[in-house]
């Protein structure tokens, strides 16, 4: 398995501020932090300039930052964008896509292609942190549509997913699915909705696997002391077994 960072466990900071002055300034103010292995970018800084945010993360830890690219949430569009979507993360320094795939099969099929073959590795997701999302529970989204995500991005060679933190029954069940048709040790989840979401990064821990990594945002960026709260997480991460 093609790995987004060679750590079993690891921080991702969820860098959804507001501009790209705030990201030099966290960037620096995170830079080498054991554990700490990405930063995930969102619309917020893309809409500013994506590249100028790559270059930033990058800079900062002289290349060895994965900078992952969540556009809250993409593939949901029709087909023929998804090489366009692909290829313009490429070619500002992104190394990661994160797909959310709502809308559809075919969607989803030819956004991971396109994200694949552009040298993009792909994270799928398939269920949110918030309430009120599947039609079960008052939402608008199939009750069996994330199984099927979900089973459908394995078959068309994901191996990264994203799985909501907060939820953790979620989490042990979408693993299932995941170890059936995968195995065990053949993929990696990755989990946001922490700390004020409600998520326990210790609980998620215990049913997520040996291949996981914890995606924390405002928790950090909005405490009084980023790198404090950051060097706690992720070695609070390290130490699960």
């Amino acid at each position: 398995m093609k790995e987004f960072t060679p750590l079993n466990k690891s921080l991702i900071f969820a860098a959804d501020i507001e501009n790209l002055g705030l990201l030099e300034y966290f960037a620096k103010e995170l830079k080498g932090i054991n554990g700490l292995s990405a930063f995930k970018v969102g619309f917020r800084l893309g809409f500013r300039g994506l590249e100028k945010a790559v270059n930033i993360i990058k800079s900062s830890s002289n290349g060895d930052m994965v900078v992952i690219y969540d556009h809250q949430k993409a593939g949901n569009d029709i087909p023929d964008m998804g090489k366009s979507f692909a290829h313009d993360l490429k070619s500002a320094g992104v190394d990661v896509a994160i797909l959310f795939p709502f809308t559809g099969p075919r969607t989803q099929e030819v956004w991971t292609e396109s994200c694949l073959s552009a040298g993009l590795q792909v994270m799928t997701g398939g269920i949110m942190t918030h309430p009120e999302f599947l039609v079960s529970e008052g939402g608008y989204i199939a009750d069996d549509a994330p199984e099927r995500i979900y089973l459908l991005a394995a078959h068309y060679g994901v191996r990264h997913f994203v799985v909501p933190g907060n939820k953790p029954e979620w989490v042990r069940r979408i693993r299932g699915w995941l170890v059936d048709i995968l195995g065990e040790g053949n993929f990696t989840l990755s989990a946001p909705g922490f700390i004020t979401q409600g998520g326990a990064i210790s609980e998620c821990g215990l049913v997520a696997g040996n291949f996981w990594h914890a995606i924390v945002g405002s928790g950090i960026y909005q405490s009084n002391n980023p790198r404090e709260v950051a060097v706690k997480l992720a070695s609070q991460i390290l130490a699960l077994k």
